[in-house]
Protein backbone atom coordinates (compact mmCIF):
# COMPACT_ATOMS: atom_id res chain seq x y z
CA UNK A 1 0.00 0.00 0.00
CA UNK A 2 1.01 3.39 -0.08
CA UNK A 3 0.48 5.06 0.78
CA UNK A 4 0.73 5.37 -0.35
CA UNK A 5 1.53 5.87 -2.29
CA UNK A 6 2.79 4.21 -4.26
CA UNK A 7 4.83 4.26 -6.96
CA UNK A 8 6.96 6.64 -10.44
CA UNK A 9 9.70 8.54 -12.28
CA UNK A 10 15.01 8.25 -14.88
CA UNK A 11 16.13 9.87 -18.54
CA UNK A 12 18.23 13.00 -18.04
CA UNK A 13 15.10 15.26 -18.95
CA UNK A 14 13.03 14.10 -16.46
CA UNK A 15 15.86 13.89 -13.45
CA UNK A 16 16.69 17.72 -14.55
CA UNK A 17 13.34 18.93 -14.14
CA UNK A 18 12.58 16.86 -10.63
CA UNK A 19 16.00 18.02 -9.52
CA UNK A 20 14.91 20.22 -6.59
CA UNK A 21 13.04 17.63 -5.02
CA UNK A 22 15.87 15.75 -3.39
CA UNK A 23 19.30 14.98 -2.81
CA UNK A 24 20.02 11.83 -4.58
CA UNK A 25 20.95 10.51 -1.12
CA UNK A 26 17.60 11.04 0.35
CA UNK A 27 14.21 8.88 -0.22
CA UNK A 28 11.85 12.37 0.07
CA UNK A 29 8.41 10.40 -0.56
CA UNK A 30 7.03 7.12 -1.25
CA UNK A 31 8.93 5.88 -4.39
CA UNK A 32 12.46 7.74 -3.36
CA UNK A 33 13.85 10.74 -5.23
CA UNK A 34 12.45 10.21 -8.37
CA UNK A 35 9.12 8.54 -7.04
CA UNK A 36 9.82 5.41 -9.31
CA UNK A 37 11.33 3.25 -6.68
CA UNK A 38 14.46 3.31 -7.91
CA UNK A 39 18.03 4.47 -5.95
CA UNK A 40 21.29 5.12 -6.50
CA UNK A 41 22.60 3.63 -3.47
CA UNK A 42 25.21 0.95 -3.55
CA UNK A 43 27.03 -1.56 -1.07
CA UNK A 44 23.59 -2.89 0.35
CA UNK A 45 23.31 -6.14 1.44
CA UNK A 46 21.19 -8.87 -0.21
CA UNK A 47 21.30 -11.11 2.62
CA UNK A 48 19.71 -10.04 5.63
CA UNK A 49 17.72 -11.26 9.14
CA UNK A 50 16.61 -9.86 12.38
CA UNK A 51 19.69 -10.43 13.32
CA UNK A 52 21.81 -10.27 10.63
CA UNK A 53 23.34 -7.24 8.92
CA UNK A 54 20.51 -4.95 11.27
CA UNK A 55 22.37 -1.40 12.24
CA UNK A 56 19.02 -1.18 14.51
CA UNK A 57 15.42 -2.48 15.10
CA UNK A 58 13.08 0.11 16.82
CA UNK A 59 9.85 -1.01 18.26
CA UNK A 60 7.05 1.36 16.88
CA UNK A 61 4.76 3.29 18.93
CA UNK A 62 1.65 2.03 16.78
CA UNK A 63 1.02 0.50 13.10
CA UNK A 64 0.85 1.88 9.79
CA UNK A 65 1.48 0.84 6.29
CA UNK A 66 3.31 4.82 5.56
CA UNK A 67 6.69 4.19 3.70
CA UNK A 68 9.35 6.01 5.89
CA UNK A 69 10.55 9.10 3.83
CA UNK A 70 14.37 9.86 4.72
CA UNK A 71 16.17 13.51 4.83
CA UNK A 72 19.52 13.63 5.80
CA UNK A 73 19.12 11.99 10.01
CA UNK A 74 15.71 12.18 10.00
CA UNK A 75 13.10 9.73 9.31
CA UNK A 76 9.19 10.59 9.12
CA UNK A 77 6.22 8.09 9.34
CA UNK A 78 2.89 8.26 9.84
CA UNK A 79 1.36 5.60 12.16
CA UNK A 80 -2.11 5.23 14.64
CA UNK A 81 -1.32 5.42 18.12
CA UNK A 82 -4.66 4.82 20.31
CA UNK A 83 -7.25 6.97 19.11
CA UNK A 84 -4.96 9.07 17.30
CA UNK A 85 -3.18 9.04 13.75
CA UNK A 86 0.33 11.01 13.73
CA UNK A 87 3.56 12.05 12.11
CA UNK A 88 6.60 10.57 14.03
CA UNK A 89 10.47 11.71 13.61
CA UNK A 90 13.16 9.30 14.15
CA UNK A 91 16.60 9.85 13.81
CA UNK A 92 19.00 7.91 11.72
CA UNK A 93 20.54 6.04 14.95
CA UNK A 94 17.16 4.49 15.53
CA UNK A 95 16.13 6.89 18.75
CA UNK A 96 12.06 8.34 18.36
CA UNK A 97 12.63 11.96 18.61
CA UNK A 98 9.35 13.41 18.74
CA UNK A 99 5.49 12.68 17.79
CA UNK A 100 3.10 15.45 16.85
CA UNK A 101 -0.71 14.24 16.66
CA UNK A 102 -2.32 14.54 12.88
CA UNK A 103 -6.16 13.94 13.40
CA UNK A 104 -7.94 11.51 15.49
CA UNK A 105 -8.27 7.74 13.42
CA UNK A 106 -11.29 7.37 11.34
CA UNK A 107 -11.13 4.22 10.85
CA UNK A 108 -9.17 2.09 12.89
CA UNK A 109 -8.73 -0.84 10.83
CA UNK A 110 -9.02 -1.29 6.91
CA UNK A 111 -10.99 -4.78 5.63
CA UNK A 112 -9.90 -6.33 9.00
CA UNK A 113 -6.46 -6.83 8.54
CA UNK A 114 -5.27 -4.70 5.74
CA UNK A 115 -4.45 -1.32 7.66
CA UNK A 116 -5.76 1.69 8.90
CA UNK A 117 -5.79 5.64 8.29
CA UNK A 118 -2.12 5.42 8.07
CA UNK A 119 -1.07 4.56 4.77
CA UNK A 120 -0.55 7.52 2.83
CA UNK A 121 3.03 8.25 2.94
CA UNK A 122 4.45 11.65 3.99
CA UNK A 123 6.79 13.28 2.07
CA UNK A 124 9.31 16.35 2.30
CA UNK A 125 11.51 19.29 0.77
CA UNK A 126 14.05 19.13 3.30
CA UNK A 127 12.49 21.74 5.35
CA UNK A 128 8.96 21.24 6.20
CA UNK A 129 6.79 17.26 5.74
CA UNK A 130 3.61 17.25 4.10
CA UNK A 131 1.48 14.29 5.51
CA UNK A 132 -2.25 13.33 4.50
CA UNK A 133 -4.51 10.39 6.29
CA UNK A 134 -7.33 8.84 5.88
CA UNK A 135 -9.74 10.96 8.04
CA UNK A 136 -8.45 13.02 5.05
CA UNK A 137 -6.60 15.89 7.07
CA UNK A 138 -3.84 17.14 5.04
CA UNK A 139 -1.18 18.97 7.09
CA UNK A 140 2.41 20.57 6.77
CA UNK A 141 4.38 20.26 9.77
CA UNK A 142 8.52 21.70 10.61
CA UNK A 143 11.57 19.38 10.89
CA UNK A 144 10.71 20.26 15.17
CA UNK A 145 7.30 18.80 14.87
CA UNK A 146 5.63 22.18 14.74
CA UNK A 147 2.34 22.57 12.49
CA UNK A 148 2.40 25.05 9.88
CA UNK A 149 -1.33 24.41 8.45
CA UNK A 150 -3.70 22.37 8.22
CA UNK A 151 -7.54 21.44 6.88
CA UNK A 152 -9.63 18.48 6.43
CA UNK A 153 -10.08 17.20 2.63
CA UNK A 154 -13.92 15.91 3.57
CA UNK A 155 -15.06 19.28 5.11
CA UNK A 156 -13.63 21.21 1.90
CA UNK A 157 -14.24 18.87 -1.11
CA UNK A 158 -17.22 16.96 0.15
CA UNK A 159 -17.62 13.38 2.39
CA UNK A 160 -16.22 10.77 0.95
CA UNK A 161 -17.90 7.98 -0.22
CA UNK A 162 -14.84 5.09 -0.98
CA UNK A 163 -15.22 1.39 0.80
CA UNK A 164 -12.20 1.11 2.20
CA UNK A 165 -10.84 3.82 2.95
CA UNK A 166 -8.68 6.98 1.56
CA UNK A 167 -5.19 5.95 0.94
CA UNK A 168 -3.31 8.18 -1.84
CA UNK A 169 -0.25 9.87 -1.08
CA UNK A 170 -0.26 13.67 -2.75
CA UNK A 171 2.76 13.98 -5.11
CA UNK A 172 4.97 17.00 -4.33
CA UNK A 173 7.00 18.90 -6.96
CA UNK A 174 8.10 22.58 -6.96
CA UNK A 175 6.01 24.76 -4.93
CA UNK A 176 2.72 22.21 -5.06
CA UNK A 177 0.87 19.51 -3.94
CA UNK A 178 -1.08 16.94 -6.41
CA UNK A 179 -3.66 14.81 -5.88
CA UNK A 180 -6.75 12.76 -6.82
CA UNK A 181 -9.87 12.52 -5.14
CA UNK A 182 -11.93 9.47 -6.54
CA UNK A 183 -14.64 8.57 -4.96
CA UNK A 184 -18.41 8.33 -5.04
CA UNK A 185 -18.53 11.68 -3.15
CA UNK A 186 -16.37 13.31 -6.21
CA UNK A 187 -13.81 12.91 -8.97
CA UNK A 188 -11.54 15.42 -8.37
CA UNK A 189 -7.43 16.39 -9.12
CA UNK A 190 -6.57 19.00 -7.12
CA UNK A 191 -3.39 21.00 -7.22
CA UNK A 192 -2.05 22.84 -3.54
CA UNK A 193 0.20 25.29 -2.31
CA UNK A 194 2.85 23.67 -0.50
CA UNK A 195 3.53 26.56 1.63
CA UNK A 196 -0.04 27.63 2.75
CA UNK A 197 -2.17 24.09 2.14
CA UNK A 198 -4.45 26.84 -0.15
CA UNK A 199 -5.69 25.26 -3.29
CA UNK A 200 -3.96 26.34 -6.52
CA UNK A 201 -6.26 24.64 -8.68
CA UNK A 202 -8.83 22.02 -9.06
CA UNK A 203 -10.48 20.28 -11.65
CA UNK A 204 -13.28 17.54 -12.52
CA UNK A 205 -12.27 14.49 -14.11
CA UNK A 206 -15.48 12.84 -15.05
CA UNK A 207 -16.14 9.10 -15.62
CA UNK A 208 -18.55 6.42 -16.76
CA UNK A 209 -17.63 4.05 -14.54
CA UNK A 210 -20.08 1.62 -12.57
CA UNK A 211 -20.53 0.88 -8.95
CA UNK A 212 -17.41 0.31 -7.22
CA UNK A 213 -15.41 1.01 -10.48
CA UNK A 214 -15.86 4.21 -9.46
CA UNK A 215 -13.86 4.03 -6.43
CA UNK A 216 -10.15 4.03 -6.93
CA UNK A 217 -6.94 4.01 -4.34
CA UNK A 218 -4.14 5.09 -6.42
CA UNK A 219 -1.50 7.78 -6.02
CA UNK A 220 -0.24 10.32 -9.13
CA UNK A 221 2.96 10.52 -11.04
CA UNK A 222 4.75 12.62 -13.32
CA UNK A 223 5.57 11.51 -17.08
CA UNK A 224 7.84 14.03 -19.19
CA UNK A 225 5.40 13.58 -22.44
CA UNK A 226 7.47 14.75 -24.99
CA UNK A 227 8.56 18.52 -24.02
CA UNK A 228 5.44 18.80 -21.07
CA UNK A 229 5.22 16.94 -17.82
CA UNK A 230 2.27 15.28 -17.12
CA UNK A 231 0.62 14.96 -14.11
CA UNK A 232 -0.60 11.49 -14.46
CA UNK A 233 -3.88 9.95 -12.45
CA UNK A 234 -5.66 6.76 -12.89
CA UNK A 235 -8.34 5.31 -11.96
CA UNK A 236 -12.48 4.90 -12.47
CA UNK A 237 -11.65 3.20 -15.79
CA UNK A 238 -8.90 5.94 -16.99
CA UNK A 239 -6.27 7.64 -16.98
CA UNK A 240 -5.70 10.76 -17.53
CA UNK A 241 -2.74 13.29 -17.66
CA UNK A 242 -2.97 16.70 -16.98
CA UNK A 243 -1.03 20.32 -17.22
CA UNK A 244 0.51 21.29 -14.13
CA UNK A 245 -0.10 24.93 -14.81
CA UNK A 246 -4.08 24.32 -14.77
CA UNK A 247 -4.74 21.08 -14.02
CA UNK A 248 -6.74 20.60 -17.95
CA UNK A 249 -6.86 16.92 -19.26
CA UNK A 250 -4.37 16.72 -22.22
CA UNK A 251 -4.88 13.39 -22.52
CA UNK A 252 -7.10 10.35 -21.50
CA UNK A 253 -6.56 6.39 -21.93
CA UNK A 254 -9.26 4.42 -21.76
CA UNK A 255 -10.22 0.59 -22.89
CA UNK A 256 -8.71 -0.22 -19.30
CA UNK A 257 -11.95 -2.38 -18.06
CA UNK A 258 -12.70 -3.94 -21.05
CA UNK A 259 -15.45 -5.84 -19.15
CA UNK A 260 -17.30 -3.52 -17.86
CA UNK A 261 -16.97 -4.88 -14.74
CA UNK A 262 -18.71 -2.60 -11.65
CA UNK A 263 -15.86 -4.26 -9.83
CA UNK A 264 -12.98 -2.74 -11.25
CA UNK A 265 -11.58 -0.91 -8.21
CA UNK A 266 -7.76 0.60 -8.83
CA UNK A 267 -5.53 0.39 -6.27
CA UNK A 268 -1.76 0.02 -8.38
CA UNK A 269 -0.49 3.55 -9.14
CA UNK A 270 1.42 3.80 -12.36
CA UNK A 271 5.12 4.47 -12.89
CA UNK A 272 7.31 6.25 -15.06
CA UNK A 273 10.76 5.98 -15.63
CA UNK A 274 12.13 8.35 -18.41
CA UNK A 275 10.09 8.53 -21.61
CA UNK A 276 8.34 5.15 -20.31
CA UNK A 277 5.01 4.99 -18.59
CA UNK A 278 3.29 1.90 -17.59
CA UNK A 279 0.06 1.92 -16.32
CA UNK A 280 -1.88 -1.02 -13.97
CA UNK A 281 -5.00 -1.95 -13.58
CA UNK A 282 -6.29 -4.61 -10.98
CA UNK A 283 -6.50 -8.11 -10.69
CA UNK A 284 -4.46 -9.71 -13.46
CA UNK A 285 -5.58 -7.68 -16.21
CA UNK A 286 -4.90 -5.01 -18.55
CA UNK A 287 -1.15 -3.43 -18.62
CA UNK A 288 -0.67 -0.68 -21.07
CA UNK A 289 2.49 1.22 -22.09
CA UNK A 290 2.03 4.89 -24.08
CA UNK A 291 3.89 6.21 -25.91
CA UNK A 292 5.88 9.57 -26.06
CA UNK A 293 3.62 12.74 -27.54
CA UNK A 294 0.16 11.09 -25.93
CA UNK A 295 -2.45 13.50 -26.83
CA UNK A 296 -6.42 13.39 -26.71
CA UNK A 297 -8.12 9.97 -26.98
CA UNK A 298 -6.63 7.10 -26.37
CA UNK A 299 -8.43 3.67 -26.70
CA UNK A 300 -6.84 0.30 -27.81
CA UNK A 301 -4.92 -0.40 -30.19
CA UNK A 302 -4.11 3.24 -30.49
CA UNK A 303 -0.71 3.88 -31.99
CA UNK A 304 -0.19 6.08 -28.89
CA UNK A 305 0.18 2.92 -26.89
CA UNK A 306 3.74 1.49 -27.06
CA UNK A 307 2.10 -2.14 -26.14
CA UNK A 308 -0.97 -3.64 -23.95
CA UNK A 309 -1.16 -6.53 -22.26
CA UNK A 310 -4.84 -7.96 -21.45
CA UNK A 311 -3.32 -9.74 -18.30
CA UNK A 312 -0.98 -9.53 -15.64
CA UNK A 313 -1.55 -6.48 -13.67
CA UNK A 314 -1.18 -6.28 -10.34
CA UNK A 315 -3.93 -5.90 -7.82
CA UNK A 316 -2.05 -3.78 -5.00
CA UNK A 317 1.76 -3.38 -5.55
CA UNK A 318 2.62 -0.97 -8.48
CA UNK A 319 5.35 -1.37 -11.25
CA UNK A 320 8.39 -0.95 -11.70
CA UNK A 321 10.61 -0.07 -14.58
CA UNK A 322 14.48 -0.30 -14.56
CA UNK A 323 16.99 -0.54 -17.24
CA UNK A 324 14.24 -1.68 -20.05
CA UNK A 325 12.31 -4.01 -17.93
CA UNK A 326 9.42 -4.04 -16.26
CA UNK A 327 8.67 -5.83 -13.19
CA UNK A 328 4.93 -6.61 -11.86
CA UNK A 329 4.91 -7.95 -8.66
CA UNK A 330 1.51 -9.71 -8.00
CA UNK A 331 -0.34 -9.98 -5.14
CA UNK A 332 -0.27 -13.80 -5.55
CA UNK A 333 3.36 -14.01 -4.86
CA UNK A 334 4.49 -14.08 -8.76
CA UNK A 335 6.85 -12.06 -9.81
CA UNK A 336 6.40 -10.92 -14.06
CA UNK A 337 9.13 -9.27 -16.14
CA UNK A 338 8.71 -7.90 -19.67
CA UNK A 339 10.83 -6.14 -22.07
CA UNK A 340 9.66 -2.12 -21.94
CA UNK A 341 9.68 -2.03 -25.41
CA UNK A 342 7.19 -4.44 -26.63
CA UNK A 343 5.87 -5.87 -23.05
CA UNK A 344 6.92 -8.97 -23.86
CA UNK A 345 6.89 -11.51 -20.99
CA UNK A 346 10.67 -12.81 -20.30
CA UNK A 347 9.59 -14.79 -16.85
CA UNK A 348 6.76 -15.31 -14.35
CA UNK A 349 8.10 -16.72 -11.38
CA UNK A 350 6.63 -17.55 -7.68
CA UNK A 351 8.26 -15.95 -5.59
CA UNK A 352 5.56 -17.57 -2.74
CA UNK A 353 2.29 -17.24 -1.70
CA UNK A 354 1.70 -14.58 0.28
CA UNK A 355 -0.11 -11.53 0.12
CA UNK A 356 1.93 -8.93 -1.31
CA UNK A 357 0.79 -5.12 -0.76
CA UNK A 358 4.26 -3.27 -1.17
CA UNK A 359 5.69 -1.78 -4.06
CA UNK A 360 9.21 -3.56 -5.05
CA UNK A 361 12.30 -1.24 -5.19
CA UNK A 362 15.59 -1.32 -7.48
CA UNK A 363 18.75 -0.68 -5.86
CA UNK A 364 22.37 -1.80 -5.92
CA UNK A 365 21.61 -4.27 -9.10
CA UNK A 366 18.97 -5.82 -7.23
CA UNK A 367 14.78 -6.11 -6.99
CA UNK A 368 13.76 -5.77 -3.40
CA UNK A 369 10.20 -6.93 -2.56
CA UNK A 370 8.37 -7.72 0.46
CA UNK A 371 5.46 -10.24 1.30
CA UNK A 372 3.28 -8.98 4.05
CA UNK A 373 1.96 -12.06 6.44
CA UNK A 374 5.34 -13.63 7.00
CA UNK A 375 7.39 -11.07 6.38
CA UNK A 376 9.57 -12.35 3.46
CA UNK A 377 12.04 -10.35 1.93
CA UNK A 378 13.15 -11.69 -1.34
CA UNK A 379 16.03 -10.21 -3.15
CA UNK A 380 16.04 -10.78 -6.81
CA UNK A 381 19.47 -9.82 -9.23
CA UNK A 382 17.86 -7.23 -11.48
CA UNK A 383 18.29 -8.45 -15.49
CA UNK A 384 15.78 -10.64 -17.83
CA UNK A 385 16.54 -13.76 -16.01
CA UNK A 386 15.01 -14.94 -13.05
CA UNK A 387 17.42 -14.97 -10.25
CA UNK A 388 17.02 -15.42 -6.55
CA UNK A 389 20.09 -13.63 -4.49
CA UNK A 390 18.18 -14.45 -0.84
CA UNK A 391 14.80 -15.13 0.82
CA UNK A 392 14.95 -13.44 4.21
CA UNK A 393 12.37 -12.98 6.70
CA UNK A 394 11.49 -11.10 9.84
CA UNK A 395 8.61 -11.92 12.42
CA UNK A 396 6.18 -8.83 10.99
CA UNK A 397 3.76 -7.58 8.87
CA UNK A 398 4.48 -5.35 6.22
CA UNK A 399 2.51 -3.35 3.75
CA UNK A 400 4.53 -0.61 3.76
CA UNK A 401 7.14 -0.38 0.56
CA UNK A 402 10.75 -0.21 1.05
CA UNK A 403 13.14 2.90 1.14
CA UNK A 404 16.58 3.26 0.54
CA UNK A 405 19.13 6.22 2.18
CA UNK A 406 22.43 6.38 3.27
CA UNK A 407 24.09 2.80 3.01
CA UNK A 408 21.00 1.73 4.23
CA UNK A 409 17.70 0.00 3.47
CA UNK A 410 14.37 0.58 6.05
CA UNK A 411 11.96 -1.51 5.99
CA UNK A 412 8.81 -0.59 8.51
CA UNK A 413 6.51 -3.27 9.61
CA UNK A 414 3.34 -3.29 11.83
CA UNK A 415 6.01 -3.81 14.96
CA UNK A 416 8.99 -2.48 14.26
CA UNK A 417 11.28 -0.42 11.50
CA UNK A 418 14.14 -1.88 10.57
CA UNK A 419 17.88 -0.49 9.35
CA UNK A 420 19.29 -2.80 7.33
CA UNK A 421 23.06 -2.18 6.25
CA UNK A 422 25.71 -4.12 5.09
CA UNK A 423 28.01 -5.12 8.02
CA UNK A 424 25.32 -3.16 10.04
CA UNK A 425 26.46 -0.26 10.26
Amino acid sequence: MRNSLPTQLVALGLLVCLAPLAHADNWPSWRGPNNDGISKETGLPAAFSATKNIAWTLKLPGKGSSTPIIWGDRIFLTGAEGKDVGLWCITTDGKLQWKSKIAATFRSAIRKDEGNDASGTPSTDGKHIFVYVGSGDMACFDFDGKQVWSFNAQKRYGDFSIQHGMHVTPLLYGDHLYFALLTNGGHWVIALDKATGKEAWKVARPTDAQSESREAYTSPCLWKNGNELNLVILGCDYTTGHRLSDGKEVWRLGDLNPKNSGAHRIIASPVASGADLVVPTCRGEVVVALKQGATGTIKSGSKLEQWRNNTGSPDVPSPLIHDGLVYLQRENGVMICLDAKTGKQLYLERLNSERYRASPIYADGKIYTIGRDSGTVSVLKAGSKFEVLSTNRFNDVFTASPAVSGGRIYLRGFDALYAISEGGK
